[in-house]
């Protein structure tokens, strides 16, 4: 098993979680971005640099994923993809997508963009807050310890 982080848009306080999970768990962390990425040293973690463009980051996790991984991600395109390949995907607001809830976030995406291509203005999402960052961080260990006891 293998973490995937889309790095670019994940906020540094989830990415603090995730290398002391890495180092706990011995499991290996990949952060991928199309930034230079700063990382502890580590054997379990390192950092991909892809080129610059929509979704390439998003298209390298889901082509390297394989089933089993996790992708932590707030993108509903990546994480279905990483779904569909029998993988894992984790919001850093600590919601676990299923092949389920993905589909109707996808749908619920959509219908967002359209109504904003039809010039109606919606809100973004709030702002990531402390609740947040301890909502993900006991979804990852709940996943993490189901998972080293599979």
């Amino acid at each position: 098993m293998r973490i995937w982080v889309d790095a670019d848009a994940c906020p540094r306080a989830i990415k603090e979680i995730l290398f002391r999970a890495a180092e706990r768990v011995k499991l290996p962390l990949t952060l991928v971005a199309n930034t230079q990425l700063r990382h502890p040293a580590s054997e379990y973690i390192d950092a991909i640099r892809v080129g610059a463009g929509a979704d390439v980051a998003d298209a390298y996790i889901i082509a390297h994923a394989e089933p089993g991984d996790l992708a932590i991600t707030a993108d509903i395109p990546l994480a279905a993809g990483v779904i569909e390949k029998g993988g894992f995907a984790l919001n850093p607001r600590g919601e676990m997508y299923t092949s389920e809830n993905v589909r109707s976030a996808l749908s619920m995406r959509d219908f967002m963009d359209n109504l904003r291509g039809e010039g109606v203005v919606t809100d973004g999402p709030a702002a990531f807050s402390p609740a947040d960052r301890q909502a993900f961080s006991n979804q990852l260990d709940r996943f993490l310890t189901r998972y080293l006891k599979g």
